[in-house]
């Protein structure tokens, strides 16, 4: 059984909803994931922001909104009058619900069952829509099998101990049909698997269930070797190991979830990247395989703040990163670089929430000195420690360019620059002429 995952913009109007026909095969076994019809989970979003606010008027007109675009997708995706009908009872449902919530007392709980409306509403339609033109498909409640830990981890077991049965069921239906995105929590609660979780979904499901491949279904033509927003002349890479794809994602490739990877690199699931407006691009196979030998992408992350502690007490001193790094634990903020001297210690964070109390305890230990406004550029392909001369070359393209940090042999896969967020695209293009042309 295959895994496809669309994104938004892939069912991001009636025709384009059923134009997944010309990709999904009823005649062979495969999961559907949808995510929502794109804008919709930030329409849902902006509805709990109000409604969390205490602003039910602003609220319950965002939710009319919302509805009366619904009420013309229906019309264009189910023009016969009884699917038409059968789609205008579930976003009745959906929306009666969503307006009912002006009247009760509505807490982080509410705004999680708000946003997982989204993806409810796209494959009950999308359902509905091969109902009404004859093709069989079976509609899979997420909630029924994804759950979350205590942890917020995923668990994976659970999925495969209540998915396996729910397919059994239907084994004469090879098409199937979920959400993606949403989730149960340890407590029961509907809850979510974090803004892009769709593609998170699409691999869980394909760990749980030892599918033969996860396709991510986007508007791209797989992940490419810079960005094609500010470079001309990207191409796309046609394979990457997981540990690549893991670091181009987490370093600001858009394309994939960062989290998405792992538990196909657990399961060992091939994962491609594959453009919904051009199906027959060969997109970007992502394996445990890797060809040697090549740089293969350029990414750029936005947002980072870079923060230096100086202290001579760091001299010869055993237990002090431990003791900066608890800092930044208490307050749940991740790190994404780090360099060292004797007696200082330089590491980049994108999460500033809270920053001024980071900073606080951290100037028990010495200076501190802030860097707001920069980006990390990661340089992602075969940075083994037998090889020669990759390094020298990415140097060499930045040249021009002050650079604020250098992070290389944490990996195998990468070297991780930081600069003024002002040279940026400067920067990304310089690398892509210097490595690539």
């Amino acid at each position: 059984m295959k895994i496809l995952k669309f994104g938004g913009t892939s069912v991001g109007s009636p025709e384009r909803m059923t134009k997944l026909l010309d990709i999904v095969n009823p005649n062979e076994e495969q999961i559907v994931v949808l995510s929502a019809v794109s804008g919709t989970t930030n329409s849902l979003v902006e509805i709990a922001n109000y409604f969390l606010a205490g602003d039910k008027k602003k609220g319950s007109e965002c939710v009319e909104n919302l509805y009366q675009k619904y009420k013309t997708f229906v019309v264009e995706l189910l023009p016969a009058a009884e699917f038409q009908e059968q789609g205008n009872e579930v976003i009745d449902y959906h929306f009666g619900f969503l307006a009912g919530l002006a009247n009760d007392i509505f807490t982080s709980i509410e705004e999680k069952v708000v946003l997982a409306q989204g993806e409810l509403l796209s494959t009950t339609l999308y359902h509905i829509y091969l109902k009404s033109i004859g093709v069989p498909s079976v509609l899979l409640p997420a909630l029924d099998f994804m759950k979350t830990d205590e942890d917020n981890e995923p668990d994976i077991p659970f999925t495969t101990k209540h998915l396996i049965p729910l397919l059994e069921q239907h084994k004469d239906n090879k098409l199937f049909i979920t959400q993606g995105y949403i989730c149960r929590n340890s407590f029961g609660e509907v809850d979510n698997l974090r803004r892009g979780g769709s593609d998170y979904t699409a691999s869980l499901l394909g760990a749980a269930i030892l599918a033969e491949e996860v396709q991510i279904w986007t508007d791209i033509d797989g992940m490419h070797n810079n960005d094609p927003r500010v470079v001309k002349g990207t191409k796309p890479i046609a394979q990457l190991s997981f540990d690549e794809a893991a670091e181009l994602a987490y370093f600001g490739a858009k394309i994939l979830h960062p989290q998405s990877v792992f538990p196909a690199q657990k399961y060992k699931i091939p994962v491609r990247l594959l453009n919904t407006m051009e199906p027959s691009a060969a997109g970007t196979l992502i394996t445990h395989d890797s060809e040697k030998g090549k740089i293969k992408s350029i990414a750029a992350k936005d947002g980072i703040t870079a923060i230096r502690i100086q202290s001579s007490r760091m001299l010869l001193a055993y237990g002090f990163l431990r003791r900066v790094f608890e800092v930044f634990e208490r307050y749940k903020t991740p790190i994404d670089m780090i360099t060292t001297s004797e007696v200082a210690v330089s590491l980049t964070i994108d999460e500033t929430a809270h920053l001024p109390q980071i900073i606080e305890e951290l100037e028990s230990f010495g200076t501190v000195e802030v860097d707001t406004d920069h980006s990390i550029v990661c340089v992602v392909g075969d940075f083994g420690s037998e090889k020669h001369g990759f390094a020298s070359r990415v140097l060499e393209g930045l040249k021009h360019i002050p650079i604020r940090m250098i992070s290389y042999g944490g990996s195998n896969y990468n070297v991780s620059l930081l600069i003024l967020s002002e040279y940026k695209t400067e920067a990304l293009r310089s690398l892509h002429n210097r490595l690539f042309e």
